[in-house]
């Protein structure tokens, strides 16, 4: 295990020009390191703010579920840090297409991991999780030793590659890190969709239209701002303990009453409860 925090680095991140992955990419950029984005599409470019060159960013048009060109490019870059954060994300889409989701979740974790593993590349793999694994929590708050009842193949999918981190941890002695993010908002995110109900809800009151909460708005999140998950990223990066899971959060609760409020007094918009 080895503590990385003044070291020139080159990191590879897999959805490198997504919400998390962009803001990531300027952060590390600013210290220096060298950057391998790897894409399924360039449609996302624009949320990178760096001049790509002047930055020593590269970016490779690789799908993670085309298993062969994904570990010829561990192989062929030996990143220091390989960040692992594209994957399916919809839970609707996991049930729609579970082999999609299988192949896009749990099939390129292992992928890294065997091509870590088998070329004795010296890198820490750092899994993106997410506070799904946990599905109905039998308790508040939850921890790193919460029981994972998943209640969506997606859910199951990330339980199942952070199962694998651990396991590759354990066996081969490969330096992975799992991290899982409660309800992440910010700027970048997709606002066309109800994926990320935080920024959906933000973007539709800022555009002057009315907003539904149901429930009264009696139900509560934990959120926290994408500059803190980068932050955070940054710490465990440098700092995690190899083999650790760590969640990123904000540890406390919002209350959507609360929040709808916040939208009414910010942008006027009506918010119907």
């Amino acid at each position: 295990n080895y503590i990385l925090s003044n070291f020139i680095m080159k990191i590879m991140i897999t959805g490198g020009l997504g919400f998390i992955g962009s803001h990531l990419v300027d952060s590390l950029s600013n210290e220096k390191h060298e950057i391998i984005i790897l894409t399924r599409s360039l449609s996302k470019k624009k949320n990178l703010t760096l001049d790509i060159d002047k930055n020593n960013i590269k970016i490779l048009k690789i799908d993670i579920q085309n298993f062969k060109k994904f570990s010829n490019a561990i192989i062929k870059y030996k990143p220091d840090i390989l960040f692992h954060l594209a994957g399916e994300t919809s839970h609707s889409n996991s049930f729609l297409d579970p082999m999609s989701n299988i192949d896009s979740n749990i099939k390129s974790t292992i992928c890294a991991l065997e091509t870590i593993q088998k070329n004795k590349i010296k890198c820490r793999f750092i899994l993106g999780s997410t506070f799904v694994t946990i599905g109905k929590p039998v308790k508040l708050p939850v921890d790193e030793n919460s029981i994972c009842n998943p209640t969506t193949i997606y859910g199951a999918s990330k339980l199942t590659s952070e199962n694998l981190c651990k396991i590759y941890n354990n066996v081969y002695d490969v330096d992975t890190v799992i991290f899982r993010i409660t309800n992440s908002f910010g700027p970048r995110e997709q606002v066309i969709s109800k994926k990320n109900a935080i920024n959906y809800l933000i973007y539709t009151a800022f555009n002057g239209e009315k907003i539904t909460i149901f429930n009264k708005g009696e139900f509560f999140r934990d959120l926290i701002y994408v500059s803190d998950v980068i932050s955070a990223l940054q710490i465990i990066m440098k700092k995690g303990k190899s083999g650790n899971l760590y969640w990123i959060s904000s540890g406390k609760k919002t209350w959507f009453y609360k929040f709808g409020n916040l939208l009414t007094k910010n942008t006027g918009t009506k918010v119907v409860f």
